[in-house]
């Protein structure tokens, strides 16, 4: 049987800032907008964390049960190492997204407009079938297409909405800038397992691109990340010159991608995927403080 300590390293911690930067970013276009509304901000936080948690979950029961997870490094994987039994795992990940499900609801609730519940639910639909149901779409090589839109634009578009009631321009941005830093946490993760996800015939980008062309992929995308503060910055009608705080975040996504350019493997990617989360929460955090001042 598992212990608290392993359930809790089986919901990945170290990920959960590709839950806090995107809302972190979106409360800042709202207070850019003079609208920030701190409750659905909460509510925001609350739906992308236990979101996140859910498919954490998910991938580890889905994973588990297909056997891919036999013989990978890095966190803890119950189902695959034994731990506990594949049911239970289900199940947590299935309260997870309950508990953001409710959330989302009260939040939906707050702001009257509810055609945000079917965006709820593709978000929770997405984070199921990214490794379960008979074509789990990760097993594609379309995971990076799914972190982009439910890690990057939908979660900062959202929380920018719920608290402007509209989509400016920085919201976009941001959102780009976010969601590649989301996808270049997962590059990570499966630059790490390439050799078992091959073996298992789980086909990610990074088995299909290979080892070299998947290193250029995470640098590619770190780079994107900083070039979209630049339009932020300058180049939208008064501009909020205090966006680029988000660059004071360069030297960790500068470790993270010569670590990678330097031919890390194994267990080496386990410390760049850490470095890649924490940059991701440090450059949402800042950019969002940013954008307020700027407002």
């Amino acid at each position: 049987m598992a212990t608290v300590g392993e359930w809790v390293s089986g919901a990945r911690p170290r990920t959960l800032g590709a839950a806090v930067a995107p809302v972190a970013v979106g409360t800042g276009v709202a207070a850019f907008e003079d609208s920030a509304v701190p409750l659905r901000a909460l509510l925001a936080l609350l739906v992308a964390v236990f979101l996140q948690v859910g498919v954490n979950y998910a991938n580890d029961y889905s994973d588990g049960i297909r056997g891919t997870d036999r013989g990978r490094v890095g966190p803890v994987r119950l189902v695959g190492q034994g731990l506990a039994a594949p049911e239970r795992v289900k199940f947590a990940a299935l309260l997870a997204f309950g508990a953001g499900a409710l959330s989302g609801l009260v939040l939906v609730t707050l702001v009257g407009q509810w055609w945000l519940l079917l965006v709820g639910g593709a978000s929770l639909a997405a984070g199921w079938l990214y490794t379960g149901g008979p074509r789990p779409y990760g097993y594609l090589g379309l995971g990076e297409v799914f972190v982009f839109v439910f890690f990057g634009v939908v979660p900062v578009l959202g929380t920018t909405y719920v608290q402007t009631l509209d989509f400016p321009a920085t919201a976009w941005w941001g959102a780009i800038g976010v969601g590649a830093l989301a996808c270049a946490v997962l590059v990570a993760n499966n630059l790490r397992d390439i050799p078992t996800d091959a073996s298992s015939g789980k086909l990610t980008v990074a088995v299909r691109l290979g080892d070299r062309r998947t290193r250029w992929l995470f640098s590619c995308l770190l780079v994107l990340a900083y070039a979209a503060v630049v339009p932020i910055a300058t180049g939208l009608g008064d501009g909020v010159t205090p966006a680029w705080l988000a660059y004071l975040s360069i030297p960790l996504a500068a470790r993270a991608g010569l670590l990678v350019a330097d031919g890390a493997r194994g267990r080496d990617l386990v410390g760049v995927l850490q470095l890649t989360g924490l940059t991701t929460v440090v450059y949402g955090v800042l950019l969002g403080l940013g954008l307020a001042l700027g407002g």
